[in-house]
């Protein structure tokens, strides 16, 4: 399994603002899409004005055919374009991490 470990750095005071498009616009089509969110987070100590989700997948090539889906729908555009108008977004980062022999399991065959 491999899990996506997303981070986004926002400008101060503008979680709010990210977290309310992104409730809206992003987060349906990714549950679509993805499928597997594995949690959603905000930062409350240490770096400030981060938002960090996790999702899961069975392996890259599965993320991969994924997010082209995901992609290709035009509402992505949308939320793409309102994303950069709403101009908070400072950094993003993201890490493919691999699981160990025991973490937890996904069953892929439930959303």
């Amino acid at each position: 399994m491999i899990v996506e470990h997303r981070t986004y750095t926002l400008k101060a005071l503008h979680t709010g603002d990210f977290l309310k498009l992104y409730e809206r616009a992003a987060l349906p089509l990714q549950r679509q899409y993805l499928g597997h969110l594995i949690g959603f987070y905000v930062s409350e100590i240490g770096p400030l004005n981060e938002v960090v989700h996790l999702w899961g997948f069975a392996s890259l090539a599965e993320r991969e055919r994924r997010r082209a889906l995901m992609e290709a729908d035009p509402g992505w555009a949308v939320y793409r374009q309102a994303l950069l108008e709403l101009d908070v977004v400072v950094e993003q980062s993201t890490k493919m991490l691999r699981t160990t022999a025991f973490s937890p399991t996904i069953d892929f065959d439930t959303p």
